[in-house]
């Protein structure tokens, strides 16, 4: 995610010569990026899997959750309707 927002930067336009603070958020932020992939590993890794993944339902109405058993991990992935409820998500859940 870093790497991309750090390509997506280079798109941004600073006119602001008093400030520097315009920025054009549609460079940083990508429409399309709804999608967060969570490994968990160890004994409780399911158990800690399903406490997000709950976490996630009970907060918005159309996330998608997949569990994926890979190796002896889990990999949780959700995928949210908008960009802005898995940004809200990660924030919240400080990821």
């Amino acid at each position: 995610m870093v790497k991309k927002i750090r390509e997506q930067q280079q798109n941004v336009n600073d006119t602001c010569t008093d400030c520097g603070s315009f920025v054009d958020i549609g460079a940083v932020i990508d429409e399309h990026d709804t999608e967060l992939m969570l490994m968990f590993t160890g004994e409780s890794a399911k158990n800690d899997a399903q406490a997000i993944a709950n976490k996630a339902i009970q907060r918005f109405d159309h996330v998608v959750v997949d569990m994926a058993m890979m190796d002896n991990n889990i990999q949780l992935t959700l995928t949210f309707a908008v960009t802005v409820e898995k940004m809200l998500f990660q924030m919240e859940n400080k990821f």
